[in-house]
């Protein structure tokens, strides 16, 4: 099986436009969508009027923005920009969008029995993996050979590898416009794709990666989008400056 994989696009409907576009010829069984449809963003009904499009074609998990924008959660814990984002795309969604969001699984899911998808970490939907000891927790939560989780928008693998009865994790930033990881026999995986329409690490390409299960091949992607239409289109969504500004840096 071939996977086209998605996360966080947070109604960036133009960086969603470009990954479409980019991946149309590269073949595909099934869509993996990691969480975080909504939030931030000016277009968030565009992006899940496609997310329901995909029909059984898509396995998609929940993110926390997902769960506050369709009312499913308190903002409370939102900083103010995101509070203010998350309120408005309650106000906007359509009927259909919203039960859409609310009837997505609270990951962990299991796609195969090798592989898994989750927004945060196996062990919490709200939870980050940045350090090897919370890719460890995630390791011991989940027995599958690889898992692809989302939340932190960063591009990135955590590799567990055991060797005489020792466990090390390796952690490795992935980066550039395209990137292709062999999985090595024997190593288990934990691996993030980036973000579609929120990169946060000083990229401010749109993020996604296809994962080819039969050769165990993992390729990475970073796509340029049409800017300053999204930004535009938040700003004319009178929603915070700040949520336009960031997109031009990737943070």
């Amino acid at each position: 099986m071939r996977y086209l994989i998605l996360s966080d696009i947070h109604g960036n409907v133009e960086a969603l436009d470009a990954v479409r576009h980019h991946a149309r010829r590269k073949r595909r069984d099934r869509v993996l969508f990691l969480g975080d449809a909504v939030g931030y963003g000016g277009g968030p009904n565009q992006v899940v009027d496609w997310l329901r499009s995909l029909g059984p074609e898509l396995l998609a998990v929940r993110g926390n923005h997902d769960r506050v924008c369709s009312g499913l959660d308190e903002a409370t814990y939102f900083n103010r920009y995101a509070r203010q984002a998350a309120e408005w795309t309650l106000e906007t969604l359509g009927p259909r969008n919203l039960e859409y969001l609310r009837s997505l699984s609270e990951g962990p899911l299991e796609v195969s029995p090798e592989l898994a998808i989750c927004h945060g970490s196996p062990v919490d939907e709200d939870a980050y993996i940045f350090s090897g000891y919370e890719a460890a927790l995630g390791f011991k939560a989940l027995p599958h050979r690889v898992m692809f989780f989302g939340h932190t928008h960063v591009p990135s693998a955590f590799v567990l590898r055991e060797s005489d009865g020792r466990r090390m994790i390796q952690v490795r930033l992935l980066s550039g416009r395209r990137l292709a990881l062999d999985l090595e026999p024997g190593c288990r995986y934990l691996v993030n794709p980036g973000s579609v329409g929120q990169p946060r690490d000083r990229d401010p390409r749109a993020a996604y990666a296809i994962y080819d299960d039969a050769s165990s091949r993992l390729y990475l992607y970073r796509v340029p989008y049409r800017l300053q239409a999204a930004r535009r289109r938040i700003l004319q969504a009178g929603l915070p400056p700040v949520l336009a500004d960031r997109l031009g840096f990737g943070a």
